[in-house]
């Protein structure tokens, strides 16, 4: 699996039948850092099934299969295949511009203390039609700024304890320095803000790359919208909120956040 010159892994995060997945895969083969063998790409599914092996084997994807469990789960195994120093949970239905994978190795390389290293990004539609940048995105690269104008991580954590500001398909990690982290497989939809809360108080540095690499898509199919629907991303929110304010700012914090989740719908 592992070539001579690769550091790192794009690996894709498979799930039932997606329609866009092999533009996933595409925007991946595209990419200068795959291109170059610095990085190499894999799958992983706890959906097995004949339309993403198909896929996978017209592409020469190694597939790996897990039992699943949920969010958490199935991105803990996905990383458990990985055998490089750098790797990227590459969501299926997204998209990442040609310089991704080059930007974050890089990055990686200047740094050696980087846990994690993500990048701005923007929206698009079922039909890859580029979405308007609403309020919400916005808000979101105003405290990606914020963030990283210091590095002291008192500074970054109080930043963002008013809201994750960072995508989870965007991001990438260093696996020699992450050995032993988890994701919560008990959380659904705030398991990226847990994530990076956690991985922000190991020894080490973020590093947030102020360029729009990746396109994260918005559909009704999408684990972001079904958990938005059904109130469970309000609920876990709100508990990630509480672990940094008390009862009256958490609930005035969530008053924006609900408003703002209209934009992922």
């Amino acid at each position: 699996m592992k070539e001579i010159n690769a550091v790192h892994t794009f690996v894709i995060c498979a799930y039932k039948e997606s329609t866009y997945l092999e533009e996933c895969i595409n925007s991946l083969n595209k990419q200068v850092s795959v291109q170059n063998k610095k990085s190499i790409i894999v799958a992983y599914t706890s959906t097995p099934n004949a339309y993403i092996e198909n896929i996978c084997k017209k592409y020469n994807i190694p597939l790996f299969i897990g039992t699943g469990g949920g969010i958490g789960a199935d991105w803990n195994s996905a990383l458990a295949v990985v055998g490089t120093k750098y790797a990227t949970i590459a969501h299926q239905d997204d998209i990442y511009n040609s310089d991704y994978g080059e930007k974050i190795i890089t990055s990686f390389e200047n740094q050696k203390d980087l846990n994690i290293v993500f990048s701005d990004y923007y929206e698009v539609d079922e039909t890859t039609n580029v979405r308007k940048r609403n309020l919400n995105l916005k808000i979101k690269t105003f405290g990606l700024k914020l963030l990283s104008l210091y590095k002291n991580k008192n500074y970054q954590r109080r930043i963002y304890a008013f809201g994750n500001f960072i995508c989870c398909p965007a991001v990438s990690y260093n696996m020699t320095r992450l050995k032993d982290f988890k994701f919560n497989e008990q959380l659904r939809m705030a398991v990226d803000w847990d994530a990076w809360e956690r991985i922000m108080k190991y020894p080490g540095k973020i590093e947030y790359i102020p360029s729009r690499m990746m396109a994260h898509r918005i559909h009704e199919d999408s684990e972001t919208t079904n958990n938005t629907l059904d109130k469970n991303r309000e609920k876990e929110e709100y508990l990630m909120f509480r672990k940094y304010w008390g009862e009256r700012m958490t609930k005035l914090l969530m008053k924006v956040y609900v408003n703002n989740q209209k934009g992922n719908i």
